[in-house]
């Protein structure tokens, strides 16, 4: 069988492919349809330190290159989750990512906190990059000041493994990336949805209750491709690939960018048995052409130079 597995900074995965927050649940919610065990990492819902409601529907719209949302990080709360979800996880040999979310520095702490000594969890994705929310969220995410500042701080309160998720919607997302690293990040996620929204024009009024939300599917994936690029060209730091992800070449594609993993989401969505076809169309890739090197697009630039 041909080998898979990747290393995402501390985490050892046993394939590249990764179930995207906000897209797979608490890695349930699919039943059969896709096994979480089927990824080499499931990153669940958003986890505040109390429950959240999310924003005022509607919530979600379709458009002609993929998805806009503005769900506004609905959660239960660490608590619950701690109680009633992760369990279910338990015992996986996929390793399990929990995005955390806050308002405020000290919301970031407490969660990270108190799953910092929670059996089976393996890695914390703090997420600085939402902007369906009205605060904290995607307020951190575009300084770098803040972002080194929020990341020290967690770092301080959790020994688990710190993904840092960027957002898109930056002047330069190289600075941020640097930010996260001086902060303590093990890794970085990105990219996040790109901002955006929708007008019902025979009610002339916006269709999303939050007015806007975030744009993901095929659209943003070479805005995905370019800011892997940038942040590789910037830091050491691994990697966690995402945007428009739909085939095993785009899982290539980001790889070859910079990515040691890649996130899959809104493609689940109208095709649940994608991630599998994937994993089976990468291992016939890698049998014929080897393991693309992390960056290796890169590489190739500097040979022609």
């Amino acid at each position: 069988m041909t080998d898979l597995s990747t290393r995402l900074g501390p985490l050892q995965l046993k394939n590249p492919l990764v179930a995207v927050s906000g897209t797979f649940g608490y890695g349930f919610d699919y039943g059969d349809l896709v096994p979480p065990d089927t990824f080499g990492a499931v990153v669940v819902k958003g986890t505040a330190p109390e429950p959240w409601s999310g924003n005022p529907p509607p919530r979600i719209r379709e458009t002609p290159s993929g998805m806009l949302n503005a769900i506004g990080l609905e959660n239960p709360g660490v608590d619950e989750v701690i109680s009633e979800h992760l369990p279910v996880l338990a015992g996986s040999d996929t390793a399990v990512i929990v995005n955390v979310v806050g308002r405020t520095v000290k919301d970031y702490v407490t969660v990270a906190g108190k799953l910092g000594d929670v059996s089976g969890v393996d890695a914390l994705e703090i997420n600085i990059s939402c902007p369906n929310v009205k605060t904290g969220g995607l307020a951190f995410g575009t300084s770098g000041d803040a972002v080194e500042s929020l990341v020290k701080s967690v770092r301080r309160s959790c020994s688990l493994p710190l993904v840092v998720k960027l957002t898109p919607n930056v002047t330069d997302i190289g600075e941020i990336a640097r930010a996260a690293e001086r902060g303590g990040a093990d890794a970085l996620s990105l990219i996040n949805t790109v901002l955006g929204m929708e007008i019902d024009v025979p009610h002339r009024k916006p269709v999303l209750g939050n007015v806007f939300g975030g744009l993901s599917g095929p659209a943003i994936r070479p805005v995905a491709l370019r800011c892997i690029w940038q942040v590789h060209e910037v830091t050491d730091l691994p990697i966690l690939g995402m945007g428009g992800v739909s085939s095993a070449r785009d899982v290539v594609a980001f790889m070859l960018a910079g990515a040691a993993a890649v996130g899959i989401g809104t493609a689940i969505f109208s095709n649940p048995s994608l991630p599998g076809a994937v994993l089976c169309d990468l291992r016939k890739y890698y049998e014929r052409e080897g393991r693309p090197p992390v960056g290796g697009a890169h590489l190739e630039r500097g040979d022609e130079t």
